[in-house]
């Protein structure tokens, strides 16, 4: 399962007046990556931030892992109208609940610009995970990512301290990759959702859902 931030911050761009919004250079990274994935493995996508009433509800499960995955996501995250808050690790529960992690093995690759702003505790969670999983193995993307200057509702952030949600990939053996450009995301993204479990250009079918 891909989770991807959707929140409002994903509106922002760089210092320069030609800087792409965050969310116009994810769209290029996951069209050049999203075609090769589909040929090795199943992909299911959430994402989370629009359609929300309170900041931090708006979590849609698009579809689960399924094959031929390209088109429908990147029709999904070109209509995504960044919003709300950043919810992500509801969404990453979510995401291992579809992967039904308790009784098979999966991945989840969550891309997020910024920490949990909804109360949620990704170091306890990510525990919690890892203790119930049968094999589950959750990869942290961050893009462009910068320290909060105020926690939110953020119960483990410390001000000025780095990406809280690096515990869920610290706690499944998952990778941890900060990503600032296109490119840098891109490569993140094959190293993650299209990274090969069994040696060979094994088709998707006969790999494990992410």
């Amino acid at each position: 399962m891909l989770v991807f931030d959707g929140s409002l911050s994903m509106v922002e761009s760089g210092g320069a007046v030609t800087d792409l919004p965050r969310i116009a250079e994810a769209r290029i990274a996951t069209a050049q990556v999203l075609p090769e994935i589909e040929t090795l493995r199943r992909v299911g996508l959430i994402t989370y931030g629009p359609n929300s009433t309170d900041g931090c509800d708006g979590i849609t499960q698009h579809f689960p892992p399924i094959p031929n995955a390209a088109s429908p996501m990147q029709d999904a995250l070109d209509a995504l109208a960044p919003a709300g808050l950043t919810a992500l690790t509801a969404s990453v529960i979510q995401a291992a609940e579809t992967l039904n992690y308790r009784s098979a093995p999966g991945i989840v690759v969550l891309v997020t610009d910024g920490n949990e702003t909804c109360g949620g505790t990704p170091c306890a969670t990510s525990q919690s995970l890892a203790a119930q999983a049968n094999d589950l193995t959750i990869h942290v993307i961050g893009f462009k990512f910068r320290p909060d200057f105020f926690a939110w509702d953020n119960p483990e952030q410390e001000y000025g301290a780095e990406m809280v949600a690096r515990c869920l990939a610290d706690e499944t053996g998952g990778l941890f990759v900060n990503t600032e450009t296109v490119d840098e995301l891109a490569d993140a993204l094959r190293a993650t959702l299209g990274c090969l479990l069994i040696g060979g250009a094994t088709p998707f079918r006969d790999l494990l859902p992410a």
